[in-house]
């Protein structure tokens, strides 16, 4: 009953679908490959070299540069998902069974490709490790924040900035583990999670009924991937560009990792936090998701 119970909870499935989707092929990037191959047109290679081993901002690229990268890699993710939800839209009603699992998990595999993208352009470090299909928790608390900051809740814009900040102050090159596995940024993910896990059920619902008349279900299911994830995209890669950490001129260290240790009522660090990173105040508060 209890294991029921725990497959029913919101944030259980949004773990479960967060990791499935990022085992599936060509989820995962490299960010070295990536960044080589995206800055190729705009940087020298000195340039490129210190993006990769520090940071495109370490590397002194400039604002202009990025936003045009990013924007180029939005284009090309949205014209990627949006054209396979349309095909999975044809089958029509009796092939729902079939399509609709495999539509949402390559949908959630593009957001994690555009997020991956996104966070090395602004100067995140990797966050797949070469060895192995697991996801760390560290990884998957901060995904479930991006993901969190794509669908315009307010508290995963400050638990992200709050994030970046502890990273830029320490000049590290790791995520902080301990702040996003047992801190106070810990709570925070977990009902980010628990909101997406019901978030995603209800577009799941949208996509199946968009799905249920062949041909032009196709149309109507591609055009609502569209509308959904070109926004979601640009909000993410907005918030990103505008924290400390993507500021030119911070340089990293070799192994360094913080702590992550922070004491301060949460109340207290998301007011100060957005007040000083101006959270998008357009967005959503975070209501305790209802199971």
């Amino acid at each position: 009953m209890k294991q029921g119970k725990e497959v029913e909870n919101p944030e259980s499935r949004f773990f479960a679908l967060l990791v499935a989707a990022a085992k599936l092929p060509g989820v995962r990037i490299h960010r070295e490959a990536y960044l080589r191959s995206a800055l190729a047109r705009h940087c020298s290679e000195e340039d490129i070299r210190r993006a990769i081993e520090e940071t495109p901002a370490a590397a002194g690229i400039t604002v202009e540069v990025l936003d045009k990268v990013a924007n180029d890699s939005i284009r090309y993710e949205t014209a990627k998902v949006s054209a396979l939800s349309a095909a999975a839209g044809i089958p029509g009603l009796f092939a729902l069974p079939a399509t609709v699992p495999a539509d949402t998990a390559q949908y959630v595999g593009h957001m994690l490709r555009i997020a991956q993208k996104l966070a090395y352009l602004y100067s995140w470090p990797d966050l797949f490790s070469d060895e192995g299909d697991d996801v760390d928790d560290a990884t998957k608390g901060v995904l479930t924040l991006f993901f969190g900051v794509m669908f315009g809740t307010k508290s995963a814009n400050v638990a992200v900035g709050k994030v970046a900040g502890m990273m830029a102050e320490q000049v590290a090159k790791k995520l902080p583990q301990k702040a996003l596995t047992h801190g106070v940024v810990y709570p925070m993910v977990k009902k980010v999670a628990g909101y997406l896990g019901v978030r995603m059920t209800t577009q799941s619902f949208a996509t199946t009924v968009s799905k249920a008349i062949p041909l032009v279900g196709a149309a109507v299911s591609g055009g609502l991937a569209l509308a959904t994830y070109l926004p979601m995209a640009k909000r993410l890669k907005k918030h990103l560009a505008g924290l400390p950490l993507a500021e030119p001129s911070h340089r990293v260290r070799d192994g360094e990792v913080v702590d992550g240790e922070v004491v301060e009522e949460h109340e207290t660090f998301a007011a100060a936090h957005a007040e000083q990173h101006g959270a998008d105040t357009t967005a959503p508060e975070l209501e305790e998701p209802r199971s």
